[in-house]
Protein backbone atom coordinates (compact mmCIF):
# COMPACT_ATOMS: atom_id res chain seq x y z
CA UNK A 1 0.00 0.00 0.00
CA UNK A 2 1.14 3.46 -0.56
CA UNK A 3 1.38 5.86 2.71
CA UNK A 4 -1.44 8.34 2.76
CA UNK A 5 0.76 11.36 3.46
CA UNK A 6 1.83 13.91 1.00
CA UNK A 7 5.93 13.36 2.37
CA UNK A 8 7.86 10.36 1.76
CA UNK A 9 7.49 7.90 4.22
CA UNK A 10 10.75 7.00 4.80
CA UNK A 11 9.30 3.67 7.20
CA UNK A 12 9.18 1.62 4.56
CA UNK A 13 11.89 0.02 2.80
CA UNK A 14 12.82 1.17 -0.49
CA UNK A 15 12.77 -2.83 -2.20
CA UNK A 16 8.61 -2.66 -0.82
CA UNK A 17 7.77 0.10 -2.77
CA UNK A 18 6.04 -0.34 -6.32
CA UNK A 19 8.51 0.78 -8.11
CA UNK A 20 11.73 0.40 -6.52
CA UNK A 21 15.11 0.31 -8.41
CA UNK A 22 12.53 1.46 -11.95
CA UNK A 23 14.26 4.09 -13.99
CA UNK A 24 11.34 6.30 -15.00
CA UNK A 25 12.32 9.11 -18.01
CA UNK A 26 9.97 12.27 -17.10
CA UNK A 27 9.87 14.01 -20.53
CA UNK A 28 7.62 16.53 -19.17
CA UNK A 29 8.38 20.44 -19.13
CA UNK A 30 10.89 21.72 -15.96
CA UNK A 31 8.02 22.63 -13.76
CA UNK A 32 6.10 19.69 -14.62
CA UNK A 33 8.79 17.11 -14.37
CA UNK A 34 9.33 18.39 -10.45
CA UNK A 35 6.01 17.50 -9.24
CA UNK A 36 6.10 14.62 -11.58
CA UNK A 37 9.43 12.94 -10.25
CA UNK A 38 8.50 13.58 -6.72
CA UNK A 39 5.60 11.55 -6.82
CA UNK A 40 7.65 8.90 -8.70
CA UNK A 41 10.52 8.81 -6.19
CA UNK A 42 7.80 8.22 -3.16
CA UNK A 43 7.15 5.29 -4.90
CA UNK A 44 10.51 4.03 -5.25
CA UNK A 45 11.36 4.90 -9.04
CA UNK A 46 14.12 6.23 -10.10
CA UNK A 47 13.41 9.53 -12.47
CA UNK A 48 15.40 10.47 -14.87
CA UNK A 49 15.04 14.14 -16.38
CA UNK A 50 14.41 14.50 -20.10
CA UNK A 51 12.33 17.05 -20.72
CA UNK A 52 11.64 17.65 -23.97
CA UNK A 53 9.62 20.43 -24.48
CA UNK A 54 10.00 23.84 -22.66
CA UNK A 55 7.31 27.01 -21.64
CA UNK A 56 8.61 30.24 -21.84
CA UNK A 57 7.53 33.79 -22.45
CA UNK A 58 6.10 34.74 -25.47
CA UNK A 59 8.04 36.77 -28.16
CA UNK A 60 5.39 39.29 -29.04
CA UNK A 61 2.75 40.37 -26.10
CA UNK A 62 0.65 42.57 -28.53
CA UNK A 63 -2.44 40.71 -28.85
CA UNK A 64 -2.24 39.55 -25.16
CA UNK A 65 -2.09 42.84 -23.79
CA UNK A 66 -4.43 44.22 -25.80
CA UNK A 67 -6.88 41.65 -24.74
CA UNK A 68 -5.84 41.81 -21.08
CA UNK A 69 -7.65 45.35 -21.00
CA UNK A 70 -10.67 44.04 -22.25
CA UNK A 71 -11.47 40.93 -19.66
CA UNK A 72 -15.12 42.34 -19.09
CA UNK A 73 -15.94 41.57 -22.39
CA UNK A 74 -15.81 37.96 -21.27
CA UNK A 75 -18.33 35.85 -19.18
CA UNK A 76 -15.80 33.22 -18.58
CA UNK A 77 -11.87 32.14 -18.70
CA UNK A 78 -11.09 28.70 -19.23
CA UNK A 79 -7.42 27.68 -18.10
CA UNK A 80 -6.43 24.09 -19.33
CA UNK A 81 -3.27 24.33 -17.75
CA UNK A 82 -1.10 25.58 -14.87
CA UNK A 83 1.57 27.20 -17.43
CA UNK A 84 -1.57 29.12 -18.60
CA UNK A 85 -2.74 30.15 -15.40
CA UNK A 86 1.19 31.57 -14.61
CA UNK A 87 1.27 33.48 -17.74
CA UNK A 88 -1.85 35.03 -17.77
CA UNK A 89 -1.63 36.29 -13.78
CA UNK A 90 2.06 37.28 -14.06
CA UNK A 91 0.89 39.49 -17.08
CA UNK A 92 -1.90 40.99 -15.44
CA UNK A 93 1.08 41.96 -12.69
CA UNK A 94 3.63 43.32 -14.93
CA UNK A 95 0.10 45.53 -17.18
CA UNK A 96 -0.58 46.89 -13.14
CA UNK A 97 -4.33 45.32 -13.85
CA UNK A 98 -5.96 44.17 -10.80
CA UNK A 99 -7.78 41.03 -10.05
CA UNK A 100 -10.79 43.25 -9.84
CA UNK A 101 -10.75 43.44 -13.60
CA UNK A 102 -12.16 39.75 -13.43
CA UNK A 103 -15.41 40.29 -11.28
CA UNK A 104 -17.27 39.98 -14.49
CA UNK A 105 -15.64 36.53 -15.66
CA UNK A 106 -16.50 33.19 -14.45
CA UNK A 107 -12.83 31.40 -13.91
CA UNK A 108 -12.51 27.08 -14.75
CA UNK A 109 -9.30 25.45 -14.05
CA UNK A 110 -8.40 21.58 -14.64
CA UNK A 111 -8.15 19.43 -11.63
CA UNK A 112 -5.02 20.22 -9.40
CA UNK A 113 -4.75 23.57 -11.53
CA UNK A 114 -7.26 24.59 -9.29
CA UNK A 115 -4.79 25.49 -6.59
CA UNK A 116 -2.89 27.62 -8.48
CA UNK A 117 -5.56 29.60 -9.76
CA UNK A 118 -7.03 29.68 -6.20
CA UNK A 119 -3.26 31.33 -4.94
CA UNK A 120 -3.33 33.77 -7.91
CA UNK A 121 -6.67 35.23 -7.15
CA UNK A 122 -8.76 33.09 -4.36
CA UNK A 123 -11.30 31.57 -6.45
CA UNK A 124 -12.30 28.85 -8.90
CA UNK A 125 -15.77 29.02 -10.33
CA UNK A 126 -15.87 25.61 -11.94
CA UNK A 127 -13.62 23.01 -12.00
CA UNK A 128 -14.84 20.28 -14.08
CA UNK A 129 -15.71 16.53 -12.65
CA UNK A 130 -13.20 15.10 -15.57
CA UNK A 131 -10.54 17.18 -15.79
CA UNK A 132 -10.15 17.08 -19.97
CA UNK A 133 -11.31 19.66 -22.50
CA UNK A 134 -13.93 17.16 -22.51
CA UNK A 135 -14.97 17.83 -18.56
CA UNK A 136 -14.90 21.14 -19.60
CA UNK A 137 -17.66 20.77 -22.71
CA UNK A 138 -20.01 18.57 -20.25
CA UNK A 139 -20.06 20.85 -17.16
CA UNK A 140 -20.67 23.77 -19.75
CA UNK A 141 -23.41 22.24 -22.15
CA UNK A 142 -25.63 21.58 -18.66
CA UNK A 143 -25.54 25.20 -18.06
CA UNK A 144 -29.17 27.35 -19.14
CA UNK A 145 -28.29 30.27 -22.16
CA UNK A 146 -24.67 29.17 -22.35
CA UNK A 147 -24.73 30.21 -26.16
CA UNK A 148 -25.38 33.43 -24.67
CA UNK A 149 -21.63 33.30 -23.18
CA UNK A 150 -18.00 34.66 -24.46
CA UNK A 151 -15.35 32.71 -23.67
CA UNK A 152 -11.39 33.74 -23.32
CA UNK A 153 -9.24 30.79 -23.51
CA UNK A 154 -5.40 30.93 -22.79
CA UNK A 155 -3.01 28.95 -24.51
CA UNK A 156 0.09 27.89 -25.32
CA UNK A 157 1.64 28.70 -29.02
CA UNK A 158 3.16 26.07 -30.68
CA UNK A 159 6.64 26.75 -32.02
CA UNK A 160 8.72 24.47 -34.28
CA UNK A 161 6.06 21.21 -33.41
CA UNK A 162 2.90 20.91 -34.75
CA UNK A 163 -0.34 21.76 -32.74
CA UNK A 164 -1.59 18.77 -30.62
CA UNK A 165 -5.17 18.53 -31.44
CA UNK A 166 -6.57 19.05 -27.92
CA UNK A 167 -6.90 23.03 -27.98
CA UNK A 168 -8.62 22.74 -31.67
CA UNK A 169 -10.63 20.18 -30.55
CA UNK A 170 -11.90 22.07 -27.36
CA UNK A 171 -12.53 24.98 -29.67
CA UNK A 172 -14.72 23.34 -32.13
CA UNK A 173 -16.38 22.21 -29.17
CA UNK A 174 -17.30 25.02 -27.64
CA UNK A 175 -18.55 26.59 -30.94
CA UNK A 176 -21.16 23.53 -30.93
CA UNK A 177 -22.74 24.95 -27.93
CA UNK A 178 -23.00 27.65 -29.45
CA UNK A 179 -20.33 29.63 -27.36
CA UNK A 180 -17.80 33.02 -28.85
CA UNK A 181 -14.37 31.75 -28.84
CA UNK A 182 -11.64 33.88 -28.27
CA UNK A 183 -8.23 31.82 -27.99
CA UNK A 184 -5.44 34.02 -26.65
CA UNK A 185 -1.94 32.74 -27.02
CA UNK A 186 -0.27 33.63 -22.82
CA UNK A 187 3.10 31.27 -23.12
CA UNK A 188 5.38 29.50 -25.88
CA UNK A 189 6.02 25.61 -25.89
CA UNK A 190 8.51 24.72 -27.63
CA UNK A 191 11.05 21.75 -28.41
CA UNK A 192 14.49 21.31 -26.55
CA UNK A 193 17.71 20.65 -28.76
CA UNK A 194 18.62 16.85 -28.15
CA UNK A 195 22.21 17.73 -28.58
CA UNK A 196 21.65 18.39 -24.66
CA UNK A 197 20.59 14.87 -23.88
CA UNK A 198 23.33 12.02 -25.26
CA UNK A 199 23.49 10.38 -22.42
CA UNK A 200 19.94 10.35 -21.56
CA UNK A 201 19.10 8.85 -24.87
CA UNK A 202 21.55 6.38 -24.57
CA UNK A 203 20.07 5.30 -22.02
CA UNK A 204 17.33 4.33 -23.97
CA UNK A 205 18.75 3.01 -26.99
CA UNK A 206 20.47 0.64 -24.44
CA UNK A 207 17.34 -0.64 -22.91
CA UNK A 208 18.32 0.79 -19.25
CA UNK A 209 15.21 3.20 -19.29
CA UNK A 210 12.44 0.52 -17.47
CA UNK A 211 9.76 3.31 -18.13
CA UNK A 212 8.89 6.59 -20.48
CA UNK A 213 6.24 8.97 -18.51
CA UNK A 214 4.50 11.46 -20.99
CA UNK A 215 2.50 13.75 -19.75
CA UNK A 216 1.26 15.48 -23.01
CA UNK A 217 1.06 15.18 -26.63
CA UNK A 218 3.98 18.02 -27.58
CA UNK A 219 6.17 16.10 -25.67
CA UNK A 220 5.52 13.10 -27.40
CA UNK A 221 6.04 14.67 -30.77
CA UNK A 222 9.40 16.56 -29.63
CA UNK A 223 10.62 12.84 -28.29
CA UNK A 224 9.99 11.44 -31.30
CA UNK A 225 11.77 13.82 -33.73
CA UNK A 226 15.21 12.65 -31.10
CA UNK A 227 15.12 9.67 -32.88
CA UNK A 228 16.18 7.85 -35.72
CA UNK A 229 13.72 5.01 -35.30
CA UNK A 230 11.21 3.79 -33.15
CA UNK A 231 13.22 0.45 -32.46
CA UNK A 232 15.68 3.18 -30.08
CA UNK A 233 12.80 3.07 -27.73
CA UNK A 234 10.55 0.23 -27.91
CA UNK A 235 12.65 -1.79 -25.18
CA UNK A 236 10.87 0.90 -22.78
CA UNK A 237 7.21 0.73 -21.58
CA UNK A 238 5.10 3.81 -22.24
CA UNK A 239 2.66 5.21 -19.78
CA UNK A 240 0.63 7.99 -20.50
CA UNK A 241 -1.11 10.94 -18.19
CA UNK A 242 -4.68 9.85 -19.15
CA UNK A 243 -6.57 9.21 -22.33
CA UNK A 244 -6.58 11.80 -24.89
CA UNK A 245 -2.24 11.81 -24.47
CA UNK A 246 -2.56 7.96 -25.22
CA UNK A 247 -4.78 8.36 -27.52
CA UNK A 248 -2.36 10.90 -29.74
CA UNK A 249 0.54 8.29 -28.63
CA UNK A 250 -1.02 5.25 -30.26
CA UNK A 251 -1.76 7.83 -33.25
CA UNK A 252 1.94 8.57 -33.25
CA UNK A 253 2.78 4.53 -33.43
CA UNK A 254 3.37 4.20 -29.90
CA UNK A 255 2.86 0.91 -27.95
CA UNK A 256 1.13 2.42 -25.12
CA UNK A 257 0.74 0.17 -21.87
CA UNK A 258 -0.27 2.55 -18.84
CA UNK A 259 -3.19 5.07 -18.86
CA UNK A 260 -4.02 6.79 -15.95
CA UNK A 261 -7.53 6.41 -14.92
CA UNK A 262 -6.76 9.64 -12.53
CA UNK A 263 -5.54 12.18 -14.82
CA UNK A 264 -6.47 15.44 -12.31
CA UNK A 265 -2.96 14.87 -10.25
CA UNK A 266 0.56 13.14 -10.83
CA UNK A 267 -0.11 10.74 -7.75
CA UNK A 268 -2.59 9.21 -9.78
CA UNK A 269 -0.44 8.57 -12.84
CA UNK A 270 1.96 7.50 -10.58
CA UNK A 271 -0.64 5.11 -8.89
CA UNK A 272 -1.60 3.47 -12.05
CA UNK A 273 2.57 3.20 -12.80
CA UNK A 274 2.61 1.19 -9.54
CA UNK A 275 -0.55 -0.55 -10.15
CA UNK A 276 1.21 -1.72 -13.47
CA UNK A 277 3.97 -3.30 -12.10
CA UNK A 278 2.05 -5.34 -9.43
Amino acid sequence: MLPNSSEINLLIPSHKLPLYAKKVLVTAPRNYACRLSEEIIKTGGLPVLMPTIETCFLSDYTDLDITLQKLDKFNWIIFTSRNGIIAFFQRLHELNIPHSALQNCQLCALGKDSESLLSFCGRVDLIPEEPSPAGIVAELSKMPNIHDQTVLLPTPEVVGLPEPNIIPNLINDLYKLGIQVTRLSTYMTQCIDKNIYTVELNLIRQGIIDMIAFSSTAEIESFIRMFDSKNDYENSIIACFGPYTATNAQTLGLNVSIVSDDYSSFAGFTAAMADFFN
